[in-house]
């Protein structure tokens, strides 16, 4: 398994409305790499920070997390999911309804 792993993922509103899972330290990364350079600002920079000192192993992951949710949150990106996605689920769709 790997070891960085969020012990639970972010979901955030991607490109076109689409709920990308962040689930581990790499995703976070690599979202965080291709926002808009125009849209960061200094919430942007503590999370990309605390992600690369985690990716060095200098911080706690459950810190980079958070500090990562808490950059989606400002960026209103973030996506509360409260219920399993229809592809959480592992069951095939039939006609466009989940089974």
């Amino acid at each position: 398994m790997n070891d960085r792993m969020f012990e639970s993922p972010v979901f955030v509103k991607g490109g076109e409305n689409i709920i990308q899972e962040i689930a581990c330290l790499e995703d976070a990364l690599e979202f965080m790499y291709e926002w808009p350079k125009n849209r960061r600002g200094p919430i942007y920079d503590t999370a990309l920070r605390a992600c690369q000192r985690a990716f060095d192993r200098d911080y706690p992951l459950s810190a980079a997390r958070n500090a990562f949710a808490g950059f989606a949150k400002s960026a209103k990106i973030i996506e509360e999911v409260s219920a399993p996605l229809a592809w959480m689920t592992g069951k095939a769709s039939q006609g466009g309804v989940a089974a």
